[in-house]
């Protein structure tokens, strides 16, 4: 493959290799762009001899040549291809532009862009223009209201992946503002913060019943991050169906689409408007919903073609670091591949995507089929496995639990309100006269959805 707009080729890196100018030139590039060290400029693979020396030379020269700080926004990876180990290093397009070398600043002999397949010097009209519509509400230039911070938390995450934080951190971490105060950054990874993510679930389509509002936050966004996703595995049960020969299980949505769309929100929010996150649990499907539009100069075909424009660069980095993100760019494709574009909706402030229900699941539902996995209390597998396969009146009922369970209801009407009515409500039970509820002799029996679980719960005991 021969260098594009998008790839870069360079035989090794060497003093004399100005490998700054094509970083730059792919930050201030809309679509940022692919380096690769060990590749001629045919596209032959010739190698790198060190690759662990080359990779930690290429960061400290990103890392300190270049302003603003390209941190968060570069990835610097190894590769063996045709027999031989390269290096590539992904630039995703800055939001902070112009970027230039800081050696020479924001002038045409510091600035570049991609034109074509070369790196070109930015004239200083355009130079000049980029700086006057630079974004003024980035969160690392945002001064936290609080200065009196601590970051236990967040030295633990990084002790568990190896990584010791220095006594420079916040500097390094780029959590001061360029007047040394702690920024909206520290205050979102700070121990204590007023941030707070919601989980909310409905038993209706729609936001009428709420049954269930759990909070994560007022910590580190790291740790309200890892509770929210322990919290949406728990809910992304795992569904099955039972044939005479085999039993087929699949979660409600796809985990690896799930965790990206978790995490994107919470790195990519706009937290200038103070508004977080939200994730929302319906019986047919999760919203995730996030603060904030596409970056302005990211149109939607570029947002589905996997360019990325990281809103919180500060955030990206330190999610890399902890390995919650993989690569940049690397979100939205996995996304695009379990659910298309079509879960994605873009209004003038918010960015949702929504998750339907597996179809494999929904088909299983046409079929009458029974998930395995559906959250099941121990009230409703009594008085499943209670009924079985007869008609039961309450009188009956009760008289089972007495015996079998060892619990005496001395109100019919509470019983039938506690138990009875829940599981019609939910379709696991109907009356023997639905037409009659106050029938005589009204019987209570599973439904075919019930005599289902009730097979299920016989399998598994």
């Amino acid at each position: 493959m021969s260098e594009t707009n998008r790839i870069e080729y360079k035989s090794g890196l060497t003093p004399e290799l100005d490998i700054e100018k094509e970083v730059v030139a792919f930050l201030n590039y809309k679509e940022g762009g692919y380096i690769y060290i060990g590749v001629d400029k045919n596209g032959n693979t010739v190698g790198v001899d060190d690759v662990d020396d080359c990779m930690l030379r290429l960061k400290d020269r990103i890392k300190n040549n270049i302003s603003p700080s390209a941190m968060g926004l570069f990835d610097i990876s190894a590769e063996y291809r045709n027999g031989s180990s390269i290096v590539r290093v992904t630039v995703a397009s800055g939001i902070e532009k112009p970027y230039f070398k800081s050696k020479y600043g924001m002038t045409p002999k510091g600035t570049f862009i991609r034109v074509g397949s070369s790196a070109e010097p930015m004239q200083q009209q355009h130079i000049n223009r980029l700086f006057a519509m630079r974004t003024r509400n980035s969160i690392g230039r945002i001064i936290s209201n609080r200065q009196d911070l601590s970051f236990e938390q967040l030295r633990i995450y990084y002790d568990e992946r190896g990584k010791r934080l220095n006594e420079n951190f916040k500097r390094s971490l780029e959590m001061l503002t360029e007047d040394g105060k702690l920024n909206y950054v520290a205050y979102l990874l700070a121990d204590e913060n007023s941030n707070s993510i919601k989980v909310a679930k409905y038993s209706s389509l729609d936001r009428c019943d709420l049954i269930e509002n759990n909070e994560y936050g007022y910590c580190s966004l790291i740790k309200a991050t890892k509770s929210v996703l322990a919290k949406l595995e728990i809910e992304n049960k795992v569904a099955a169906t039972i044939t005479s020969t085999e039993r087929n299980e699949r979660p409600l949505w796809d985990r690896i689409a799930l965790r990206e769309a978790v995490v994107n929100a919470i790195v990519h929010n706009d937290y200038s408007f103070e508004v977080p996150p939200k994730f929302e649990i319906f019986p047919n499907r999760i919203e995730i919903t996030s603060a904030g539009r596409l970056p302005e100069l990211l149109s939607l075909e570029e947002f589905f073609n996997g360019i990325s424009i990281p809103r919180n660069k500060e955030l990206m980095r330190i999610y890399r670091d902890l390995e919650l993100v993989e690569s940049l760019g690397s979100g939205i494709p996995r996304i695009l591949r379990a659910y298309g574009e079509d879960c994605f909706t873009f209004t003038d402030n918010f960015v949702r995507i929504v998750f339907p229900i597996s179809k494999e699941i929904k088909k299983w539902g046409d079929k009458a089929d029974i998930e395995a996995g559906v959250q099941v209390d121990v009230q409703l597998k009594q008085l499943i496995i209670s009924i079985g396969n007869q008609n039961l009146s309450v009188e009956e009922l009760l008289k089972v639990y007495k015996q079998v369970y060892k619990q005496v209801y001395k109100s019919r009407w509470y019983f039938k309100k506690k138990f009875i009515f829940p599981a019609m409500q939910e379709g696991w039970i109907d009356m023997l006269y639905p037409d009659k509820p106050n029938h005589p002799k009204q019987k209570y029996r599973l439904t075919k959805k019930g005599l289902q679980l009730f097979d299920i719960f016989k399998i598994n005991n």
